[in-house]
């Protein structure tokens, strides 16, 4: 039998239910491999081993009584520290956070909890998640398995490198700029921002209707098994859609025949795009023609949206430390806090613009886009993963602003569009490089389809632990 560090959620499922595997054997592997892991790649903020098999056991249980609750029954998963779970405190990557514990789970919490999920522990992230990198006053630097001199990305950091070992099946992210999709680029595995409203939010992100909540996993069909799970209404978010409940699961396995994919390399932005990773993802645009797609090298026609992204994003950081004292940012992230100042001043009609007529005017842009095309292919990134413990690449023609180099994640969070990275290969260096599926809105499916058929094609590399690569 392969190695339990191998299988996926579905695999686990049917050992469980064949009886070849427990979940108590499972739990006790993931926390082994963590504790073995963890001082190389830090990814978690908080753990309770107890708990962990106390689920379990719980688990299997059930599983020998015949009465699993479903398919996640006994999956481990972990979850960003910026989602409340009950009993454990909420830091959000900030030595200044209540450590009081949470008396509630947040709804894609509580979902996972209801379907007899394992939790292994909390991930780390960037203080608030202000940035696509994976560093913190908290926890200090996350680094990436696959070179664990460089960045894992960010902000679902921690969420991301655990993935990439399979420290757990399934790892809970949110993405208010590319916080799911830049860490699944940067440690090649699967990340999809849902729709958003799909995946109810509670409490409510400071960066409102940019903020989604998702998954990062090894295979498209465990994001599409946890989609079952957690996408559904819940009464505390009222921005939270009100459909019926879809299986994801569905159109997994549909293929591409037929679908029509607009390959953009650059969104028709002037950006520089690393020629490793300009390559890689063409050679992904090619071999989607060779499935069947009908592939047409296009843009969708719009300037840099970066202006109403900051103005929404910094005004979120300044409600975020509206309370925080002047000393007590002092032990803050400086970039943070120059973020948050420069949302102070932005004023209510700027952000209101902004909100409603700036993001409006995009969604519409790309709502006629799509009209055309079921899919916009691009890179995930411009570069592939870079030092950790810096903002933006050593060789610094993106200056000192992550935004520079991440381009063509945050304007599908202002028009809420279902948007995923999946790996497209690895550079000379062996680190991973994604490319991007975005889909119109509520077209989660058909990026779910496209990205299964890609995986069955072109198989995503695996890393089995953590290494130093050949360019450190």
């Amino acid at each position: 039998m392969k190695e339990i560090s191998s299988f996926s959620a579905m695999e686990l499922s049917a050992r469980y239910r064949s009886r070849q595997l427990s979940p108590v054997e499972v739990a006790k592997d993931a926390l082994a491999r963590i504790d073995a892991f963890e001082p190389q790649i830090n990814a978690f903020v908080a753990r309770d081993a107890a708990l962990t098999l106390a689920m379990a056991k719980a688990s299997e249980a059930r599983w020998h009584k015949g009465k699993q609750l479903g398919t996640l029954d006994g999956v481990p998963i972990t979850i960003k520290d910026n989602l409340v779970v009950a009993g454990w405190p909420t830091r959000r990557g900030s030595v200044l956070a209540d450590v009081t514990p949470a008396s509630e789970d947040a709804p894609i919490v509580a979902r996972l909890r209801e379907a007899g999920a394992v939790f292994l522990g909390k991930t780390t992230m960037p203080e608030y998640g202000w940035k696509g990198v994976g560093d913190s006053p908290l926890s200090g630097i996350t680094r990436n398995p696959w070179d664990i001199s460089k960045t894992p990305g960010g902000s679902s950091a921690g969420a991301a490198a655990c993935a990439a070992l399979n420290l757990g099946c399934i790892h809970l992210g949110t993405d208010g700029a590319g916080s799911i999709r830049i860490p699944a680029a940067f440690t090649g595995v699967f990340g999809l921002k849902p729709t958003y409203g799909y995946v109810p939010a509670w409490p409510v992100s400071t960066m409102g209707f940019l903020a989604h909540l998702g998954a990062l996993t090894r295979t498209v069909r465990d994001t599409a098994l946890a989609l079952n799970a957690f996408a559904r209404p819940d009464s505390r978010d009222m921005t939270a859609i009100l459909e019926p409940i879809t299986d994801y699961m569905t159109s997994v396995g549909d293929g591409v025949r037929g679908l029509r994919i607009a390959y953009s390399p650059k969104l028709g932005l002037d950006v520089e795009v690393d020629p490793e990773v300009a390559a890689l993802v063409a050679a992904a645009a090619r071999r989607f023609a060779a499935m069947g797609a009908i592939v047409e090298e296009v843009d969708p026609g719009f300037a840099d949206p970066i202006a109403p992204l900051m103005t929404i994003w910094s005004a979120g950081a300044a409600l975020a430390l509206a309370k925080t004292s002047a000393v007590d940012r002092q032990k803050m992230d400086p970039g943070l806090v120059a973020v948050a100042e420069s949302g102070e001043k932005v004023s209510a009609a700027e952000y209101v613009d902004a909100l409603l007529n700036q993001r409006n005017a995009l969604a519409q842009t790309m709502a006629a886009f799509h009209t055309r095309f079921d899919l916009l292919l691009t890179p995930s990134l411009a570069v592939p993963a870079f030092e950790a413990g810096r903002l933006t690449p050593a060789h610094g023609r993106y200056g000192e602003d992550w935004t520079r180099w991440t381009p063509f994640s945050y304007p599908f969070n202002l028009t809420q569009q279902p948007a995923a990275s999946v790996p497209c290969g690895l550079t000379k260096a062996g680190l991973p490089v994604g490319m991007q599926l975005v889909g119109a809105f509520g077209a989660d499916r058909t990026v779910l389809r496209a990205a299964a058929a890609f995986e069955a094609e072109m198989p995503f590399a695996r890393i089995l632990e953590p290494k130093l690569g050949i360019g450190a």
